[in-house]
């Protein structure tokens, strides 16, 4: 038996010039973009509002990015039973109705299935959505059609989406930012209906590999949870850590040994992995991810912890960044769709810039403010730009239109664990570091040094003549200072976090070249 799977023919290329059927799929791809980011700006209010302890919150961010790691596995499959065309109007009409339906509820265990709804139809309409541009379009238009395509699935939720939850937190309530997907679905929805479906290919229908499915469902599961929940219980020292990591390594190895006996049958197409800018770009995106992620963690985290920033200072802070990635996404489509620029040249320059970024970062103070950053963060946002669209092209241009699905999902998944491996190593580093520096730093200001002994004096003055009697105005002033030491910690902490993200590169980047280098000399062996 067949099913229908897109194909590019020249006569399709015609009728498909227009303008709406890539805009669909960018208004499809911004309903996932908002979904994935609602949490983080939204954390203390859901968690007033349904009264959930934060164990039990943290199903709804566990829920959502296991199971959208599952829909970028499993989309491909899902292709050869219908096509492109279909699965993405399927999976955004999903998608509308659970966050329509987590828009009305304060129901946690409700929240908790409708966020695992959300990430399995959000990987699956990414998926489908990336494809579609793929295989309705001809090589020579992709670097712009993909630019397009990166607006709505790695802007927005980077820049855009934060800076509208946070007006919408503090002018309205959480409740608002899932009603804001609805209208956006169904826009995309009719959209996708009144656009041409490319003429279809013959393929065979696969079985489902039930085997396969379960245990990577397991082993991300697994992984996502101690991604998540690691830095919080102090990692290895929490007996469930240990066992979730060891369950989730076991079905990791017990899924690759049964893809490999099940060959052409199972989940993961191996085939990918004979292309070697396919496997580069694969590595670099668990770097790539680290940096988008970890940097968007980073900098409102700072601005709402440090710089005392309301949700809505901290969401507009990333804002104007979306523009310069934009721009950086445009002009790198230019030179290489119209100056025929290779996509690996631009790697270079995206990697340095937010290198740059980071490095300027690292030397912020709790006197900072969106203007002593805004350099770094538009930096930032220019090199993001370069870099994921040069990876994009690399990974999937050598692709053919039956495995490049299953690129798709695998290159999005490892860009997903990457930046939920350089989330975790930062929250870790950062409250390590904070707790050593308050000791460090605790050490110093005893009593007996004089500079220590005249702020105690001066502040327990000031509150004196407020109306304090001297005992409580003693009191007081030694617990402001404890604040002080905490809040210089915490700045500390922070910068040596920022630091990092930089050395990251500076690690990662040779290491990138030699593995760039030795696959193209595998390459010419074979």
């Amino acid at each position: 038996m067949t099913t229908a799977i897109a194909d590019a023919t020249p006569g399709y290329d015609r009728r498909a010039a227009g303008s709406i059927l890539v805009a669909g799929i960018v208004l499809a791809t911004l309903t996932e973009g908002i979904a994935s980011t609602v949490l983080s700006l939204g954390r203390n209010d859901i968690i007033g509002d349904t009264h959930a302890t934060p164990d039990e919150f943290a199903w709804l961010d566990i829920g959502y990015t296991a199971t959208k790691l599952i829909g970028f596995m499993a989309a491909s499959w899902l292709m050869t039973r219908t096509s492109p065309h279909r699965l993405i109007i399927g999976s955004t009409l999903v998608m509308g109705t659970a966050c329509g339906i987590a828009a009305i509820t304060y129901r946690l265990d409700l929240l908790i299935a409708l966020r695992i709804i959300q990430g399995f139809s959000g990987g699956t309409l990414l998926v489908a959505g990336q494809s579609m541009i793929f295989l309705a379009y001809p090589r020579s238009c992709q670097p712009i059609l993909q630019a397009l395509f990166a607006m709505g699935s790695v802007v927005a939720p980077a820049t855009i989406a934060p800076a509208l939850q946070g007006c919408l937190i503090d002018s309205q309530s959480w409740a608002w930012i899932f009603f804001g997907v609805v209208p956006i679905a169904l826009a995309a929805i009719g959209l996708l209906l009144i656009a041409d479906d490319p003429r279809p290919v013959a393929t065979s229908r696969l079985p489902f590999d039930w085997t396969g499915f379960l245990l990577i469902s397991v082993t991300f599961f697994c992984f996502t949870y101690v991604l998540n929940q690691g830095s919080r219980w102090r990692w290895f020292e929490e007996p469930r850590i240990v066992w979730l990591t060891l369950i989730g390594a076991a079905a990791l190895l017990a899924f690759l040994g049964q893809q490999v006996m099940a060959k052409s049958q199972g989940m993961l197409d191996f085939t990918l992995f004979k292309s070697h800018d396919f496997s580069f770009a694969f590595i670099v995106s668990f770097v790539a991810g680290a940096a988008l992620f970890g940097s968007a963690f980073l900098i409102p985290s700072f601005a709402v912890s440090v710089l005392a920033f309301t949700p809505t200072d901290a969401g507009q802070l990333l804002l104007p960044s979306g523009a310069l990635f934009v721009g950086a996404l445009l002009v790198a489509a230019f030179l290489m769709q119209v100056r025929g620029a290779p996509p690996i040249a631009t790697v270079p320059f995206g990697i340095l810039m937010i290198m740059a970024a980071m490095w300027m970062l690292s030397g912020s103070t709790s006197e900072s403010g969106a203007d002593d950053m805004m350099v770094a963060i538009l930096l930032r946002g220019f090199g993001l730009g370069f870099l994921f669209l040069s990876i994009t092209l690399i990974a999937f241009s050598e692709l053919n239109n039956r495995n490049r699905a299953a690129g798709i999902g695998l290159f999005n998944a490892g860009r997903q664990l990457g930046g939920l491996m350089g989330v975790a190593g930062l929250q870790t580093m950062i409250d390590h570091n904070v707790t050593a520096n308050v000791t460090v730093l605790g050490a110093s200001v005893t009593a007996g040094v004089p500079a220590v002994s005249e702020r105690l004096t001066t502040m327990s003055t000031i509150l004196a003549a407020r109306g304090m009697d001297g005992v409580a105005a003693g009191r007081a002033a030694i617990g402001l200072l404890g604040r002080t030491i905490t809040s210089q910690s915490t700045v500390i902490a922070f910068d040596t976090a920022f630091a990092a993200v930089a050395l990251l590169f500076v690690i990662a980047a040779p290491v990138l070249v030699t593995i760039k280098i030795a696959l193209a000399l595998h390459a010419r062996c074979v």
